[in-house]
Parts: C-alpha cells; structure tokens; sequence
C-alpha cells in the first residue's frame, strides 16, 4: 500500500489531450459555442475552471516524488479524500498504467494467479474454488495487501484460511521475519475452529488463549520466544481487550472471523482490535454489509487502512451517491481485488457443490454445563457399578437422554425455566448461525428431539430474528399444523420453524428454509435424514445448508466418532436398534463414553 507509483495528470477534451493554455483561451470566450481541436464545443465557465484547479493541483502531487498506491486508489473513489481539494467526481477519471490494471485482473480473477500447494501435514482436499480463494490469499500476501474473504456460509472460509497459514508456515526455516498469526474469533467458535485445526492440519502449532482451557482458569501471558515457534494463537474479542501481551507482539497476520463484530468503529472492542500490531490482516465474514456502507468502511479500515480515507470523507462520499449513482461502481471496482464473495447459487463458479451441504457445528461447554455434566458421571458410574441386567439398561438409556439435555442447555436437564444463552455453547452458535441467516432474509428449520426445548428455542430465535417463528410438536393439533404449514410456506417471511423431530420429520413439505439445523442428534442417520428431506425435496430452489450440532468433549463427539468409524454398518445398526446397541458397552466402555474429553 506504500509503494509509490508514477502519476501524470492531464487535461483531456473528449479522446483528445488539450494544454492548460486551450483551456484559458476558453475561458476568456464568452458562454457559448467555442471552436477548438476542429470541433464545437460548449463552454461552461464554471466547470472549466474546476477542471483547470483540479489539473494544476494533481500537477503539484506529480511534481512530488509520486502517490501511494493507497493515494492512488483513493483517488479513484472519492476525488476528495484529502488528495484533490478542489476536484469535483464529474470533471475527474483516473486510468491505471498496464502493470497496475495487470494486477487488479489477476487478484479479481485468482485463476490467474501462480498455482501454490500445502504440504503433506495438511490433510484437507480443497475444491477447485477453494484453490481459488487460496492463490487469491497468496497473491494479496505477496503485495502485502490486507483482504476480506466473505464466501457464503459453508463454502469452507475456514479451511482455506488454514491453507493459507500452511503455506506461511513453510516460509518459517528461511523467512527470518516469519512471526506467528493471531486469529479473534467469537467464543462460540472456539470448539468450531479447534476441531476443524485436528481435522485439517493436525500438525499446526497452536495455541488457544481462552481460560476454560487452562488450569487454573487462567491463560498464561506468552514471551516472544514462545511465540516465535507458533503458527498460530486463538482468542476471543472479548479477551483481545483485557490481554495487553497480545499488544506487544507483531503478528505476522491478524485475523476476524465473524469481522463484523468489528462493524462499528466507535466501539471499545473495535479500537482494541485494530490496533494490535501486524504485518497484514484478514478479515472472514459472510456478510461484509450488514446495514450500512459504514460498515464497510470499518472493516476495511482494518484491513487496509486508509484505503477508504477517514470515515468523514467516506461518510462524506457516500452521502454524494444519490447525485452520482457511479460513485457505487467506483467503489466496487476499488475494492474487488481486495474482498473475495462466491456464492452458494453461482454455478459458474461452483459447479460441484452438491445441492444439499451438510457440516457439523461445534460448540462449547459453558462452566455451569461442565460442573452438571461431571457431577451426572460420576452419579452414572457409581450406579452402573451396582445394576444389571434391565435395570442397567434403563440407567444407560436414561443417562443418554440426561446428557444430551446438559448439552442442549443445563435448564433444560434441572427443569428450570430461565435458558440463560451464556450458559449453553449451542444457544451461542444458534445465534451465531441465525444471525447470518437473517440478514441474508433467508428461512431456517430447527429440530430438536425434546417437545420440552421447542419453546425455549423458539423464545430465543424471536430475539435473534427480532420477529416471532413458528412451532410443530407431538401436541399441536393435526389441523392447526396445517395452517402453521402454509403459513410458513406463504410469501410472508417468516424466518424460523421449531420442530419436534418426531411430530416434524416426516410427511411434511418446507421446501421455503434452505437451512437445516439439528440442535440435538438423534445418532440415527436414516431418522436426521428424513428430517432434512422436509427442505430438501422437490420444489426446493436453492441450496440446502444441513448444521448437525455437536457439543466437544462430551457423548455427542464421542458418539459421532463411533458412526464414523462405522459408517458402513450404521444403517443397519443404529437404524434397526436406535440407541440400544449402547446399552450392550462393558462398564468400562460407558465410563469412557460418558466422561469429558479434557
């Protein structure tokens, strides 16, 4: 962004160039007609001169040692930002010299970009489009640009970031400036990136800077030195702003997820964020604009700062757009080589992206959910020690249903009506998830295999979606689920439908969501399956987006490593004799099964 590049002004009428004194025989004619270059042309004073001033004030910057290209880009949005006092949008274009258009094309269009390869540590085989995103990321890196990859959700924004910083890593024996990366990410997506670090690079050195993963509920403060041999360290933003180590190391990169919680710049977590030391930054979001162009400029104010000038000259060019409705193709011209979208519904761009993508989503232990569940296993395994037979399966069977619901929520295990979202880890993903899904307007079935949990949930997507949804369960009439059908099948938008799996998982037609979530799992593919199928089926007109809830460290991810590992008999096994095959574990197994992963 610092680099200087030549810049020559002109004076153009119409393809052909003109000297500054045509320009002042013009002004010395009288408002009219003037005869010049073998052509009528009109004279308007006052524009004539704007342009003359705006001339001989870029003369002046030329004159100099050159602009930045931040200046330089700066001046193709706004003629105003600080560069050219006098110059009005209208009397002003700005052409880029060969190498510079020879750059912009290759980073908005990444397959023209050198290919680049992980190593043998990294185990994720990335999609053609993936590939990609990874050469873009490799590309700005290159010319030490800072970037935002906002790829819809589910189109592994992740997994190409990881790539990315797989590649850094191989620099780290002969890049002596090579320094560790800080990723700050909401805490809900702690277990989410966690997981996906084991199951796509294994090897990464990384460190997570959260105290519920540190005895006693404390994160040590890192030295240089520690730092130096890490690929990467993990933190939330609320804790970016209380560790003042992180403020005293350059990171090779910092990056969002979720950036825009950074969308409001006036904000204590805004300015704490942006002013930890880096070489370069990424931003990840799904939705780059929420609201307002405002907060456009906040996120870029991160990650290439400067680029749109300060948010008074921006605030100041955006209230200009309704006079010059251009000043939006200018804006999205400057910033394509720097902000990277693909969508879910663009086949040109992804062509083997099946119609229905299914992922599972992780979610944390609160420390109120962890205390309950360690208390239920050691009540559990004192029991088992001294049953058997069918009484020693209906403690087992009990036991399943008692840990999913610590894991749904702990009110929902003690029957407490309160359902606090900082005390479930899943409470926080769903809001993370639905946050998305509203703003983009779209529409979302949300299952749940416990009658008791479908108004709670229901209650807090109200919040989240600012509107009520709707609810189908084993005691809503036969009649009255009709008309909750056809209402949310109707025009009218109405964001969520909370069902019942077993009133809700079959026999129903809800092809208007596109997003499913499984908030609790019924560990029985063939039965998730049919739930799905009520937005996955003919008539369907978009993608389907399929999240399986799993809660880490716990049954739930114990239990999805066993239908795994058997994925080829789960079918027959777990649909034939749904949870009962548990039952059949030695003592030692169950103990194992139920205890959490520390």
């Amino acid at each position: 962004m610092a680099a200087l590049l030549d810049f020559t002004p002109r004076l153009m009428l119409g393809e052909e160039e003109i000297s500054v004194a045509e320009v002042r025989r013009l002004l010395a004619e009288v408002e009219g007609l003037a005869f010049i270059k073998n052509k009528w042309v009109a004279v308007d004073r006052k524009r004539l001169e704007q342009t003359l001033a705006a001339y001989e004030e870029a003369q002046q910057l030329a004159d100099q040692e050159g602009l930045t290209l931040s200046e330089a880009m700066r001046l193709q949005l706004q003629p105003s930002a600080g560069l050219l006092k006098t110059a009005d949008a209208a009397v002003l274009e700005v052409e880029n010299g060969q190498w510079l258009q020879s750059v912009f094309a290759k980073l908005t269009n990444p397959g023209l970009l050198p290919e680049v390869n992980t190593d043998d540590h990294f185990k994720a085989r990335l999609r053609p489009y993936q590939q990609d995103g990874l050469r873009w990321l490799c590309g700005l890196h290159g010319l030490g640009f800072g970037c935002c990859l906002a790829d819809d959700m589910g189109l592994g924004k992740t997994v190409q970031v990881l790539a990315f910083l797989n590649i850094l890593a191989g620099s780290r024996p002969t890049d002596k400036r090579y320094a560790a990366s800080l990723l700050i990410i909401p805490a809900s997506l702690l277990a989410n990136w966690d997981q996906e670090i084991k199951r796509f690079w294994p090897d990464m050195k990384v460190f997570l800077a959260h105290p519920s993963l540190h005895k006693p509920h404390k994160v040590p403060a890192l030295s240089e030195d520690a730092l130096g041999g890490l690929d990467l360290v993990i933190t939330t933003y609320a804790l970016a702003q209380r560790y003042d180590w992180l403020m005293e190391y350059q990171w090779q990169y910092v990056i969002l997820d979720e950036a825009q919680a950074i969308k409001n710049p006036g904000t204590k977590q805004t300015r704490a964020v942006k002013k930890i030391p880096a070489i370069n930054r990424i931003a990840m979001t799904g939705t780059p604009v929420e609201n307002r162009l405002s907060d456009l400029w906040s996120l870029f104010d991160f990650v290439n700062p400067g680029l749109l000038g300060t948010g008074k000259e921006f605030a100041t060019f955006t209230k200009g757009l309704a006079d010059h409705p251009d000043g939006y193709g200018r804006l999205r011209r400057m910033l394509s080589p720097f902000i990277l979208r693909r969508l879910k519904s663009d086949k040109s761009i992804i062509n083997d992206l099946p119609d229905k993508v299914e992922m599972k989503t992780w979610a944390g232990l609160s420390r109120k959910q962890a205390v309950v569940y360690q208390q239920l296993v050691d009540n559990i395994t004192q029991m088992l020690a001294t049953t058997e037979g069918i009484q020693r399966k209906g403690v087992i069977l009990a036991a399943l249903t008692k840990f999913k619901q610590i894991c749904n929520h702990p009110d929902q295990y003690t029957g407490v009506d309160g359902y606090n979202e900082k005390e479930s880890g899943k409470f926080a993903r769903l809001r993370e998830i639905c946050t998305t899904i509203y703003e983009k307007r779209e529409r979302v079935l949300v299952f749940t295999q416990f009658k008791e949990m479908t108004q709670p949930l229901a209650l807090f997507l109200e919040k989240v979606f600012e509107q009520p949804g709707l609810i189908i369960h084993g005691s809503v009439p036969v009649g009255k689920r009709k008309k909750i059908i056809e209402q949310f099948q109707s025009g009218e938008y109405t964001p969520f439908l909370v069902l019942s799996l077993k009133a809700g998982g079959v026999g129903l037609n809800l092809t208007r969501a596109n997003h499913v979530i499984h908030f609790d799992r019924w560990w029985n593919p063939a039965v998730e399956n049919q739930a799905t199928d009520r937005a996955y089926r003919i008539g369907q007109q978009k993608k389907v987006m399929v999240h399986k809830f799993i809660t880490k460290g716990t049954i739930e991810e114990k239990i999805d490593e066993m239908l795994m590992q058997k994925a080829k008999l789960s079918d027959e096994l777990v649909a034939a004799s749904g949870e009962a095959w548990l039952t059949e574990m030695q003592n030692d197994e169950l103990a194992d099964l139920f205890s959490l992963i520390k």
